[in-house]
Order: structure tokens, then C-alpha cells, then sequence
């Protein structure tokens, strides 16, 4: 086998390989639930740490105060999201009917 060849042969692999990493990354269906899910657990840590921002009394609300200056850049989209979408039993529903 010539050098050219090998080379050749090696770079459709590698090709075929990138094309089914993007693909399996990006592009495939369960990508898209995988982001909900994570963003769901996101909002339900935050729920919890800041529950006053809703009107829900808790006793640990002084001490998660010492978390907002970490979570500051999160804080405005989690609370701009949690006013804006559905309830959770009609997001979990969307997973399973398209």
C-alpha cells in the first residue's frame, strides 16, 4: 500500500468518525432531552436554595444567601425562567409526547 493511500483511507475514517461524533453530540434527538433534564435539575437546586424569591418561606434562606454572589449570573435567567415556563408535570409530559 502506498503512502497516499494509507492517508487517504485514514482521513475517510477519521471523517466518518467526526461526522458520527457531531452526530451523536449535537444533532441527535436525545441531546435536546438531556439539556432539559440538566436544566430542570438546575431549577429545582436553585428552588431550593432561594425558595423566598417566590414568597415560600424557609429557615435556610440565610444561610443559601452566602451562595448568590457565585450563582449572581444565574440567578436572573433561573428566576426569568421559572415565571416564563410551563409546570413541571406538562414539561415532563413533553418528553414523552411529541
Amino acid at each position: 500500500m502506498e503512502l497516499s493511500s494509507r492517508i487517504n483511507a485514514f482521513l475517510e475514517t477519521l471523517d466518518e468518525w467526526l461526522r458520527g461524533l457531531y452526530h451523536g453530540l449535537l444533532t441527535h434527538p436525545a441531546y435536546e432531552k438531556i439539556e432539559k433534564e440538566a436544566e430542570d435539575l438546575e431549577d429545582a437546586f436553585m428552588l431550593a436554595c432561594f425558595p423566598d424569591a417566590f414568597g415560600i418561606p424557609s429557615p435556610v434562606s440565610y444561610y443559601t444567601a452566602e451562595l448568590l454572589p457565585y450563582l449572581e449570573d444565574e440567578y436572573e435567567a433561573w428566576q426569568r425562567r421559572m415565571w416564563d415556563r410551563d409546570t413541571l408535570l406538562e414539561r415532563k409530559g413533553q418528553q414523552y409526547h411529541f
